[in-house]
């Protein structure tokens, strides 16, 4: 089956664009102080040969996408590498199809083989992870389904529906075993809101290495008019929502470390926390035991903590953990390892209640995992990837669309405001928070609402060019 709305990819130009934190985030055991947002402006056409173009972005975030003793700068281009490598090999897919169907396709039958190719090329014996990869595609995902809704003169969201889809969510998805759920005609919409809020509450990222108050100062930090201890965050922006960073290695100090900061939270009224490990723990004991503890010792605390984000690994399938017994105590949300919905199933199976979906996963596939969990019963919240400029847009258009458990996270502002200033002139809601929450009322228009022409950012010059 096709439809005169399909398109396919035509061309694609990449830009690498350089942006530096004004104070440190640490990963795990590694530290960001830089990133490269990768954005590429992709060209389609229909069938009639009508043609648009349409944008997509996304943090490298090295540090998070390849955890690893390889050096920074090894890892950094070969990102920027494979990026070019998509940009070529998007431009040469000649499928035509909805967004959804050639972002599905292309994942399943050219990503994979791609990353291989890219990772023997380059005579390392570690391969680039697939979280890497996934990363690299999704601008590129992200610009196509911003230029078929260019194309069709209409906002994304609108078009995930059998109107303008070929194919149902049968062709996609599998429901979990023994589960009478059907998704025979079957689509996307019919697992979002149907009511998006134009106002969402935000999370602020509590980073391993943030002061939370003046004490905690060190002289180091910088002078720039933007808040730097977690109570001027919190009294600027009225903060109702913390993200803490843990270590996830170190009990004692990620115990504290919640406790200081939830005795911050009660006194300044914030409504709701999550505790991030990072990815560090291998024993659900470790989080049990810290959780028991908050529970007995401070049990309002305990009380705020909404849900636990992925303490254990990122390769779900390569560590099978069961974790039923930190989910009995807390909702439990898979974030890195939810690469598809395939592993949102796996993690089903293991005891994970919830999931975290970024659109640096892919458009497409968050979309799928949203469509999956909600089916099944999973929770929702979509995670930051620290997203500036023009990859906030589709990240809290997610959120509005999917449904969420309470908002969504953002973070750009804390580590890179000024990265964003072109971008607020015209989206002043969604790269500051006020009162806890950002405003999406002035996206709109079709694609995903960017409104470009009212932005004058200079790009720097093209990294690579493909096709038309």
């Amino acid at each position: 089956m096709s439809r005169s709305t399909d398109i396919r990819c035509v061309g694609a130009k990449l830009y690498f664009l350089p942006v530096h934190t004004r104070v440190p985030l640490k990963f795990g055991a590694e530290t960001v102080t830089y990133v490269t947002c990768a954005r590429v402006c992709l060209t389609v056409e229909d069938r009639q040969g009508r043609r648009a173009v349409g944008w997509g972005e996304t943090p490298l975030s090295v540090q998070w996408v390849w955890p690893s003793k390889l050096p920074y700068d090894e890892r950094h281009t070969a990102l920027q590498q494979f990026c070019i490598a998509l940009a070529q090999n998007w431009t040469a897919y000649e499928e035509f199809g909805h967004p959804m169907e050639l972002g599905y396709e292309f994942q399943e039958t050219i990503l994979p083989s791609l990353a291989k190719k890219m990772s023997e090329g380059r005579g390392q014996n570690e391969p680039m992870p697939r979280l890497a990869a996934l990363v690299c595609c999704s601008l590129f995902d992200i610009a196509l389904h911003d230029a078929y809704g260019a194309l069709h003169n209409l906002p994304i969201y609108q078009t995930y529906n059998a109107e303008f889809m070929n194919r149902d969510l049968a062709d996609f998805l599998v429901p979990a075993s023994g589960n009478s759920i059907d998704f025979k005609n079957k689509f996307p919409v019919d697992f979002l809101s149907k009511t998006p809020s134009l106002k969402l509450p935000a999370w602020h990222l509590v980073g391993g290495l943030d002061p939370l108050d003046e004490s905690e100062l060190t002289g180091s930090e910088p002078n720039d008019g933007f808040p730097v201890t977690l109570l001027e965050w919190i009294q600027t922006d009225g903060l109702k929502c913390l993200k803490i960073k843990l270590r996830g290695n170190d009990s004692e100090w990620d115990y504290n470390r919640l406790l200081n900061i939830g005795k911050i939270a009660m006194a300044k009224e914030v409504e709701a926390l999550s505790a991030d490990f990072n990815c560090t723990v291998t024993d659900p004991n470790y989080v049990n035991e810290i959780l028991d503890r908050l529970q007995k010792n401070e049990p309002h605390i305990f009380s705020l903590l909404l849900y636990v984000e992925q303490p254990f690994p990122y390769d779900l399938e390569a560590n099978r953990i069961d974790v039923h017994s930190v989910s009995a105590r807390s909702p439990l949300f898979l974030d890195e390892s939810a690469h598809d919905w395939r592993v949102v199933k796996l993690g089903r199976e293991l005891g994970w209640t919830g999931v975290a979906l970024k659109t640096c996963k892919t458009q497409t596939g968050a979309l799928l995992s949203a469509c999956w969990a909600k089916a099944h019963g999973m929770p929702l919240m979509v995670q930051d990837l620290t997203n500036p400029m023009l990859a906030q847009i589709p990240h809290v258009l997610l959120a509005a669309n999917v449904g969420t458990i309470m908002g969504v996270e953002t973070n750009s502002m804390q580590f890179y405001p000024e990265a964003s200033m072109i971008e607020s002139k015209v989206h002043p809601g969604i790269y500051q928070r006020k009162n806890g929450e950002i405003s999406l009322a002035t996206i709109r228009g079709n694609g995903f609402g960017y409104r470009l022409e009212k932005m004058n950012r200079e790009l720097p010059q093209v990294a690579a060019e493909f096709g038309v």
